[in-house]
């Protein structure tokens, strides 16, 4: 077995929040080294993702988490030259009963507390901003302009460049076996090629994130579930914010759906079942496209004829409470968690990054510690999904 040089922190995970993490590690002058199992970066659940950004939440930690990733995402081609597919259209979120109506409305009063830019409008502005949308029944809805959307592989590339350019070291096709652990401190990791040794290591395994802990004798309450989305041909486009219909669809087994038009004018679409789907199978099913085809087509009639290019399969790394893990262990001084993102990885990782290179580095986090506590590691679980803007 070969040993490795020093590190200042070493990242387990090349995704949508262990990217970032990487970079704003890289811009504080830190030595960085990211592992990951799969070639490149961004194979993971990152490349499943559908690319929206919103910090349209409940929660006030991902509604303050969010609004960060906004922002760098939103000016990442000013900063850097590279375009990454920002589009910022917002997320609608059109209502047809009563019951949701109020719910939404109830959400208003928190998520303006935190500052997002968001409110009720009429039935005729979500019909301006949908063309095309069932009007029958159709009440109104929030809509939040600040919201966008991303190309999850090309911003994922940006980061891994933008790291790079920063002194940050990256080896691919090499999973962690272990950890290196010394009178309940962080010494490093372990690979099959060899040692890596730092003071600092930072478990952003995604959905393997419970197996990674469970090397340092953790046991952190993260569970894949499975999701399924898909893809359209290139079309005029023709919406601009993101569009989340939150009606239980209960004859189709779902939850609810959402879908957006990217830069290149693709529809790209996904939905929650109601019963999920746990397990790390990403194998495309059958059942898929006949349910979000039927909710797609009930929603917006026009979309009737749409090409569909290809579905895939993608992993949420769920919470008990719906709620992520951002935290370091006190078990193991030295070890930081960003886990449990509940499929919500790629839309929080840049602000989950910059939060936890200042937390390392500074020893507080960008946003508030209040809020920050929110997402510890050491909460109580034992309670359902309490986020009602999943």
């Amino acid at each position: 077995m070969e040993r490795r040089k020093n590190f200042d922190a070493i990242i387990i995970g090349a995704g949508s929040v262990g990217l970032p993490t990487a970079y704003f590690l890289a811009l504080e002058g830190l030595s960085v080294l990211v592992l990951d199992s799969y070639p490149s970066p961004g194979q993971g659940q990152n490349k499943a993702a559908i690319g929206g950004v919103r910090a349209t939440h409940s929660d006030p930690a991902k509604i303050s988490l969010c609004l960060q990733s906004l922002e760098i995402f939103s000016g990442w081609k000013e900063r850097h030259g590279t375009d990454i597919g920002w589009i910022g259209g917002g997320y609608c979120f059109p209502v047809y009963r009563e019951c949701d109506e109020n719910a939404l409305k109830g959400l208003l009063p928190v998520q303006k507390k935190f500052g997002l830019n968001i409110d009720w409008v009429g039935a005729d502005r979500i019909a301006e901003l949908v063309p095309g949308i069932n009007r029958e029944n159709l009440r109104g809805g929030t809509y939040s302009p600040g919201d966008g959307q991303v190309s999850p592989l090309t911003s994922a590339a940006a980061f891994w460049q933008e790291a790079k350019n920063n002194g940050a070291h990256f080896r691919f096709n090499e999973p962690v076996t272990g950890f290196l652990i010394e009178g309940g401190s962080i010494k490093g990791v372990k690979t099959a090629i060899g040692e890596y040794h730092s003071d600092v290591v930072v478990n952003a395994a995604g959905a393997y994130g419970r197996e990674i802990g469970k090397m340092a004798g953790l046991d952190i309450p993260v569970i894949p579930e499975s999701h399924e989305a898909g893809i359209s041909a290139p079309m005029e486009r023709f919406i601009d914010p993101l569009i989340v219909d939150i009606r239980p669809g209960l004859e189709l087994r779902t939850a609810n759906f959402y879908f957006g038009q990217n830069d290149r004018g693709q529809v790209i679409f996904c939905y929650t079942p109601i019963e999920p789907i746990t397990g790390t199978d990403r194998a495309v099913t059958s059942e898929f496209m006949p349910v979000i085809a039927r909710r797609l087509i009930e929603l917006i009639p026009r979309l009737k004829n749409m090409l569909v290019r290809r579905v895939w399969r993608g992993l949420y790394p769920m919470t008990p409470d719906g709620i992520i893990i951002l935290d370091s262990v006190r078990e193991v001084k030295g070890l930081y968690l960003c886990v449990g993102m509940c499929g919500q990885g790629f839309m929080l990782g840049p602000g989950v990054g910059l939060n936890m290179a200042k937390l390392i580095v500074n020893g507080e986090p960008v946003i508030s510690r209040e809020i920050f506590g929110s997402v510890g590691f050491y909460r109580d679980f034992d309670f359902k999904r309490t986020e009602t803007l999943k």
